[in-house]
C-alpha cells in the first residue's frame, strides 16, 4: 500500500496542500473534526484540481491520486502507512501543540511531523513533541498547486533526516524548496504581513482607496495582485492571528492588526472564502 500524507485541517490551507499532494499523484488522508467540514473540502479540493489541470500546474501522465477523509486523528494515522503528516489547523499556539504532541506519539519515529504555521517558532511548538527532531515547518503560499516555491522553517532541534525526508517529497510535487533558520513569521510573513497591515492603515486613514492601494503597489513596485487583495486570499482572519503572534513575539508595532482588519473580523468578512473582505466576490469558496 502506498504511503499516504495526512493532513489536519480541511480549511483554505489544508485543501489547498491535499490538491497539490493529490494532483502529484500521492494519497492523501485529509482530518478535521467534523463531516460537514470535510465535505466542502472535498468539493474545494475538486475545484482546485481542475484549476491546477487548466493553469498546467498538474504534471501530464500523473493519475491523480486518492482521497480519503476522517474525523478521528488516531484511526487516520493508524489506517495505512504514513508519509509524513502535515498540521494546517489555525494559527493558535496551543492548539497546535497539542496537535502536534498527539501525531508526534502516534507515527513511526523518522516520519516528518510538519507544521504550516506562518508566524510560530518551530521550536516553541518542539517543546510538546516526544522527538522534537521530526518536527519542522513547511510554509506553503496560497493556493498550495499554483505557486511552486515553499519556505522550510528548519527549528533548533529539528533534525538532517526530517529534513531531508521533507524535501524529497516537496521535490517530488515540483516545489523549490528554500531552507531558512527559525524565527517568528520566518522570512515571508515577517515581510508580508507588516506590508499587508500597513497597506489597510493607509486605507483606514483615508489616504487612498483599497483599489488605489492594490494598483499602485502593482503598477510601481511590482507586487503581483496587490497587498488587500492578497489578504482576501489568505484569509483576513487568518492574517490578524499571524499578526497578533508576530507582534507578540518580536513586540513590533508594526505587527499589531490594525482597526480596520480587526473590523472586517468582527463583521465576519474574511475575504476570498466568505464571499467579502477587502473586495465583494461572487460567491465564497466551499
Amino acid at each position: 500500500m502506498t504511503d499516504a500524507l495526512v493532513i489536519l485541517g480541511a480549511g483554505v490551507m489544508g485543501t489547498g496542500i491535499a490538491t497539490l499532494a493529490l494532483v502529484h499523484g500521492t494519497p492523501v488522508t485529509l482530518v478535521d473534526t467534523t463531516e460537514e467540514a470535510l465535505t466542502a473540502a472535498r468539493r474545494t479540493i475538486a475545484k482546485g484540481q481542475r484549476m491546477a489541470q487548466l493553469m498546467g500546474a498538474a504534471p501530464e501522465g500523473v493519475k491523480p491520486a486518492e482521497l480519503t477523509t476522517s474525523v478521528d486523528l488516531a484511526e487516520a494515522l493508524a489506517a495505512r502507512p504514513v508519509l509524513a503528516v502535515i498540521e494546517a489547523i489555525t494559527e493558535d499556539a496551543a492548539l497546535k501543540a497539542e496537535v502536534l504532541g498527539r501525531v508526534a506519539v502516534a507515527v513511526k519515529p523518522g516520519t516528518p511531523v510538519v507544521t504550516n504555521t506562518s508566524s510560530i517558532p518551530i521550536d516553541e511548538l518542539a517543546d510538546a513533541v516526544a522527538r522534537p527532531e521530526d518536527l519542522l515547518g513547511v510554509h506553503f503560499m496560497n493556493p498550495s498547486y499554483l505557486i511552486s516555491t515553499v519556505e522550510l522553517a528548519r527549528g533548533r532541534r529539528t533534525g538532517d533526516a526530517a529534513e531531508q525526508a521533507a524535501v524529497r517529497v516537496l521535490e517530488s510535487w515540483r516545489r523549490k524548496v528554500i531552507v531558512v533558520s527559525d524565527a517568528p513569521g520566518f522570512v515571508t510573513s515577517r515581510l508580508l504581513h507588516p506590508m499587508i497591515n500597513n497597506a489597510a492603515r493607509v486605507v483606514q486613514e483615508g489616504t487612498a482607496s483599497v483599489s488605489e492601494v492594490d494598483a499602485l503597489m502593482q503598477g510601481c513596485l511590482g507586487h503581483p495582485t496587490g497587498p488587500l487583495r492578497t489578504a482576501d486570499l489568505i484569509g483576513i482572519d487568518n492574517l490578524v492571528d499571524s499578526l497578533r503572534v508576530l507582534h507578540e513575539r518580536t513586540g513590533d508595532e508594526s505587527c499589531r492588526p490594525c482597526e480596520l482588519l480587526l473590523s472586517k473580523v468582527r463583521d465576519g468578512h474574511f475575504g476570498r472564502k466568505t464571499g467579502r473582505g477587502f473586495y465583494e466576490y461572487g460567491d465564497a469558496l466551499s
